[in-house]
């Protein structure tokens, strides 16, 4: 017999939903807040902002931020979540719009799991609905043989409806949309009836355009739209604690056997980054080439998980250059001619020179 209880199996998973892993931040932010709040919403507008942007409430709760950054920005995608218009979060990869996207839904839905993940396979049936086609042979086209989206799910229950990577559907499929946004109604001609939207039903998107085989949206289902555009961190302190923060979440979830990252490491490998993203050294005196690869925050986070797996199984447990440098070379170069053309000249002209990253210098040079 299986004894083990839901609690152990939540434990046990990789990845815990955003309303599990910040359940107590959210039940707690729901009993301080006494704002007003729109149809089917678990927090006010406000309260929704101070979960994403963190702070200490008035009882002396501390709520952890989760995005870093400008907050205007956040109060300007949940105001347009509180209007009848869907919401598109855009911005090069790596911006977070996938952790802002789950982190909205799960303040005001309770619920992020209304998701459809866009792939250049999304059909319109994954969109809108299935069939249960034993059913559908059986009997004919019926309510029960009906199998519905997320999106149609998120329609009948007033929740939030996840889109990601809006621009890598089929561009005919992108505009399956269209109705639902503007009309808020999902026709159902096969049996001659329709799905309407409960209040607090709505739709954040995810889009970027600098990946391969995107699919520009149409103007009509554009209009649909409120953007939100989410900038790289706008500074490399910005950045810094973005990763330190992500790191010490993901080396808990995963059960990495290696001690946090040291401040120093986080801030090397951000500078990298930096530079190479945006062409110049952090003091502007050097011009570099940039890579083909993005060098998102979300690959700098990458580099460090995979660097503290290394130290953990394989070293002492204290993260080193030489447990990053494998994933620093591979995260920029992409392109095995031209990209290595450019990490050989920064390698050379920028990390070599710096009196104090002599030992970073040592493990790049070392890998080749």
């Amino acid at each position: 017999m299986n004894t083990t209880t839901p609690t152990a199996l939540s434990d046990a998973v990789m990845r815990r939903h955003a309303e599990q892993q910040y359940a107590e931040e959210l039940a707690e932010l729901a009993r301080q807040d006494q704002r007003a709040r729109p149809a089917n919403w678990a927090l006010s507008p406000w309260g929704v902002v101070r979960y994403l942007m963190g702070g200490r409430l008035d009882n002396g709760f501390e709520v952890s931020p989760k995005y870093v950054g400008n907050e205007r920005l956040m109060e300007v995608a949940v105001a347009t979540l509180a209007t009848d218009r869907g919401l598109l979060l855009y911005g090069v990869p790596g911006t977070a719009k996938s952790w802002v996207s789950e982190h909205l839904a799960a303040a005001i839905s309770g619920d992020s799991t209304l998701l459809i993940q866009g792939t250049a396979g999304t059909s319109e049936e994954q969109l809108r609905y299935g069939w249960n086609y034993a059913q559908l042979l059986a009997h004919g086209p019926s309510e029960k043989a009906l199998v519905p989206s997320p999106l149609m799910n998120a329609m009948r229950l007033g929740k939030i409806a996840r889109v990601e990577e809006l621009t890598r559907i089929p561009a005919d499929v992108q505009d399956t949309l269209i109705t639902v946004l503007s009309e808020k109604t999902l026709p159902i001609p096969e049996l001659g009836t329709e799905v309407q939207a409960v209040r607090g039903f709505s739709v954040i998107a995810t889009a970027n355009n600098r990946d391969k085989g995107v699919n520009e949206l149409s103007s009509a289902l554009k209009r649909r739209f409120n953007t939100v555009v989410l900038p790289v961190p706008s500074s490399e302190e910005e950045e810094v604690s973005i990763v330190m923060r992500r790191v010490a979440d993901m080396g808990r979830a995963l059960q990495l056997p290696a001690e946090p990252p040291a401040l120093k490491e986080v801030r090397r490998i951000v500078q990298i980054f930096r530079e190479l993203r945006n062409g110049k050294t952090e003091d502007g005196k050097t011009q570099v080439k940039s890579p083909s690869a993005t060098l998102s925050t979300a690959e700098v986070i990458s580099v460090i998980n995979n660097g503290m797996a290394l130290a953990g199984h394989f070293g002492d447990g204290v993260l080193r250059p030489h447990d990053m440098a494998s994933g620093v070379i591979g995260a920029i170069v992409k392109d095995p001619v031209q990209d290595a053309v450019v990490w050989s000249e920064y390698l050379e002209a920028v990390v070599k020179e710096r009196s104090d990253w002599k030992d970073l210098y040592r493990a790049f040079r070392d890998l080749g």
